[in-house]
Formats: structure tokens, sequence, C-alpha cells
């Protein structure tokens, strides 16, 4: 394999600025002891990366740490009142990249540069750090970037029962590297109103149409509206018997596509007054969870933190062969037959579901099996992670 392939000239400068960083971040490394370096996305802290940055400084106070955000990011504010902020993938990035114990991400990629940070850590095992993955979402599919072997990461943690054993018996990690410690942002889900008159629609990206590199070749053309997931979810948001149900019942439907494919956002021909467009900068997502009473999804790992919060969920799949032959392969999680949601594979057969639980007052038909399906309720996701984390060094 050639270790370079994933190294682009753009990446160039930051191989200049870790040369420039290393021998004084080397040095200070000898004086700063265990610094924790926390991230996500380079402009957002609202996953698990802020939550458990947030708790290290208010219950960890004495704990040396620090946040990586883009400076003009919607959140720069919110993370700076916590504490230590530093430049996402500046020459300080890469100094408190060197200087940290622990690196600690929602990302596998939350490094000052992805590409270079793979050669260093994984390719050539020059940088062994104890790195810590907090996940981003729980993983359900056979995920292979994230297998031991293309990360080498110290401690994976996980939020279910089902998700730590097929992770620790399928993704060759150490035996000790994988911690079911809950997810740190389920420590602001236990406390919450629901609005019954709030219903989020939430598809997940796919790779192939965000990047834009492949879309020609799996689907015949590289023209967003006439994609299938477009023309499905379009179908979805223009029908007319959706429009007569959120008004017969006096709903509001919150539209809120991943972020990675919310820049397709005013390509939809969205005519009821019912409907809300959403984006990530206006609309905090976990705020949106906790408002809504029901989620429709397709295949989003999202609808996890629903279930958390024992809210319906209905999974909407009319694309689902291309999706685990073009984005991620089939795993532990059955989306036709789960203790978290409804699947259905049609648009009448979705509105029909969507209209049952409005008819019901929401009345959940997976209850029963959601109050073991998580081992952890409580708010105490963070606490554990922070717990498995000191004790890497033991």
């Amino acid at each position: 394999m050639n270790r370079f392939k994933f190294v682009k000239f753009k990446d160039l400068l930051s191989i200049f600025w870790l040369i420039i960083a290393f021998i004084p971040a080397i040095i200070a490394k000898i004086f700063i002891r265990d610094f924790w370096l926390v991230c996500e996305d380079k402009n957002e802290a609202r996953d698990n990366g802020y939550w458990f940055f947030r708790y290290l400084r208010l219950n960890q106070p004495k704990q040396k740490c620090a946040y990586a955000i883009n400076k003009k990011s919607v959140d720069y504010n919110k993370v700076k009142s916590l504490g230590k902020v530093i430049q996402y993938g500046s020459l300080s990035h890469w100094f408190w990249y060197i200087v940290a114990d622990k690196n600690i991400s929602s990302q596998k990629g939350g490094k000052p540069n992805a590409a270079v940070c793979y050669l260093l850590e994984v390719c050539l095992k020059m940088r062994k750090n104890n790195r810590v993955f907090l996940q981003h979402g729980v993983t359900k599919a056979d995920a292979k970037w994230l297998y031991f072997k293309n990360t080498n990461m110290r401690l994976f943690c996980t939020a279910t029962q089902q998700e730590q054993d097929f992770i620790s018996s399928t993704f060759g990690y150490p035996e000790d590297n994988v911690k079911l410690t809950g997810f740190c942002r389920f420590d602001n889900l236990n406390n919450f109103k629901v609005d019954k008159k709030q219903i989020l629609l939430m598809p997940t990206w796919r790779q192939w149409i965000a990047k834009g590199v492949e879309t020609k070749d799996i689907e015949g053309t590289d023209v967003f509206t006439e994609t299938k997931y477009y023309k499905k979810w379009n179908e979805f948001l223009s029908s007319k018997k959706l429009d007569e149900m959120l008004k017969k019942y006096d709903v509001k439907l919150l539209f809120y596509p991943h972020r990675n494919m919310q820049k397709y956002l005013n390509q939809f021909k969205i005519n009821s007054e019912n409907i809300i467009t959403g984006d990530w900068e206006n609309y905090d997502i976990q705020q949106v969870l906790k408002d809504s009473a029901l989620m429709i999804t397709d295949y989003s790992s999202v609808c996890f933190d629903f279930a958390y919060m024992k809210k319906p969920i209905i999974f909407y799949q009319f694309d689902e062969q291309d999706f685990l032959k073009y984005q991620y392969d089939q795993g532990y999680f059955d989306h036709h037959n789960n203790p978290v949601g409804d699947w259905t594979g049609t648009l009448d057969d979705t509105l029909n579901k969507m209209e049952e639980y409005l008819k019901s007052d929401y009345k959940h038909n997976h209850l029963k099996e959601l109050e073991t399906y998580f081992k952890y309720n409580d708010n105490k996701n963070c606490e554990r992670t922070y717990l498995a984390i000191k004790n890497l060094n033991k």
C-alpha cells in the first residue's frame, strides 16, 4: 500500500506547520503533563466532544485541556466561555496535538489535518498517544474504516450493549480498547419537554451525492434533482396527503437533512405552510431532537438519541439496496425488525404509519423493548467516559 496516497498537495502546509511545531512541542511536553485536547468537526461544538469538554470544565477543573474549533464557527463563543480554545487546523493546533497526552474527538478524523495524522498514527505508527473516539453516532453498520487496523485508537466509546458486542467481536480492537460508557451528549437528553405539534424529518446523507464524484456512475446523472434521493424526498415533502394530514392535526414538519446534504436545501419544492426547513447553523440538532414528538428518517444513527428519549421513529427506506452497496455494509442492526422503530418502504406506508402515530397521540410501538435497550439511562455518561480515559494511564 502507498502510505502517502492520502496526503494531497493541499496538506503540505500542515506538514510544514507540523515540522515547525515539533521541537517546541516536544520541549513543552516535558513540562506540560496529562494535557487533553478535545474536538469535533472544525465548525461545531454540539456533539459528544462539546459535552465532554463542558463536563471537564465544570466537574474536573484541575484537568488541563483545550477545545479545537474554527473561530468563525457559530459555536465558538459557547466553547470559549468554558475554557481554552485553539484555532482548528492552525500551527497552535499542531503544537497542542503533539503536547497532548490524550487526543479526544467525536470524529475519526478530528485532528489538525486528518490525512497527515492518519499517516503518522496508522501508516507509520509514529504517533502513539492515547487517542480516544467518542463517536459521532452509534455504529450500527460494518464500518470497516473504523477497524482497529485503520485507526489504531486506544479507546472506542460505545452507547449500547449490541454495539459494544459487535465492535468488540468484529472490528479487531484489543479487549480493553472498547468501552460501553454511553454517549456524552446523552447526559443532556434526560430533561426535555416534547412539543406534540412538531414532527422531525431527518434523512441522512448519501456520500456519492454529497461528494459528487461517483453520482453519475451510480445513478447515471450528476444532476441532484435527477437523483433518487431528491425525487423520493421531494415527493414526500410535496405530497398532498402529507399537507392535509399536517393541517388536520395542526402539526409542523421540520425538514432537517444531514449537514452534508444541506447545501441542496433550496432545491426542494415545499409549498405547505406546515413544513419548515432547518439548517445546522440556525437549529441546534440536540434541541430539535428533544423538542420533536416523532422522527422520520431513513438510516440516520441519530435515531438512537431519539430512542434514548423513548420517542417513536419511522424508517422510510426507498433505496435500501443502493445504500448498503455504496455507503454502509450491513451490520448487526436490522431496520426491518428492531426495538427502536418501524420500517416502511413506500410513501403511502410511511404516511399511513405517521397518521397512526398522530391518531394515537404518539403511542410508542416499541416502548417495552426500549426499557432495557440502553444499559445506562442516567446523567453519568460523561463521568464514565472521563474515568475510562483517566484509567488509560493505569
